[in-house]
């Protein structure tokens, strides 16, 4: 079994519909999604202070840090991961999915780059043991990609497809921004327009790959 079919992202807390339990939960995450913006990463009595509700009632809601996190991602991405394309050329797919998502990335750049650190941190308390809540989990992105990639496999030696899936992954979120903007101090436009290089350059690699394996005539 590999590391994809194991590993289950977190998932966002059901919404409620109506009442004052909803407009509550809508006041939670509004504050959350507004102290990121600002440059924190809140705590639950964070956002419970802001929101002027107590403690108690804003952990009812968020009981852990990753359960907000997951929250504010769901509502800064959930457009992204309801996507799914009718394109059914390999190519084109992978490639409409980064130029319609990396927008969106760049508009809630720091509630991604907050969910990226609290998961570095937990991992780093995880191993030393020290880890108290339960861990935040990233990886809707495997989903996703898989979804894109799906024209793809008929092209591809299964081999193939799987690494370029993993490659994809590494492309495919913030990480590019944190590194093409924090070390080489690009702006979002070169961010987007170099991702999608490399998608492009992954996808001829499997390519090439693929013919490379296969029995000469």
């Amino acid at each position: 079994m590999t590391r994809a079919t194991e590993f289950q992202a977190s998932e966002a807390a059901q919404l409620p519909l109506k009442g004052v339990k909803a407009s509550t939960f809508k006041l939670l995450l509004d504050s959350a999604m507004q102290l990121i913006a600002d440059g924190q990463i809140p705590s639950i009595a964070d956002v419970a202070a802001r929101s002027a509700v107590s403690r108690a009632t804003a952990y009812r809601y968020f009981p852990t840090r990753g359960a907000l996190l997951t929250a504010v991602i769901e509502a800064s991405l959930g457009p992204v991961r309801a996507q799914a394309s009718s394109t059914t050329e390999g190519r084109t797919r992978v490639l409409e999915l980064f130029e319609k998502t990396f927008p969106r990335f760049t508009e809630f750049e720091p509630h991604l780059r907050a969910a990226a650190q609290l998961s570095l941190e937990q991992e780093a308390l995880q191993r030393a043991g020290l880890l108290t809540e339960a861990p935040y989990r990233r990886g809707h992105r495997i989903r996703i990609l898989d979804h894109a990639l799906e024209p793809l496999s008929r092209q591809l030696t299964a081999n193939a497809r799987q690494r370029l899936h993993h490659a994809l992954s590494i492309v495919y979120g913030i990480e590019p921004y944190i590194i093409l903007k924090d070390i080489w101090g690009l702006p979002n436009t070169q961010v987007e327009e170099t991702a999608l290089w490399m998608a492009n350059a992954l996808i001829d690699a499997a390519l090439r790959d693929t013919q490379a394996a296969q029995p000469e005539a």
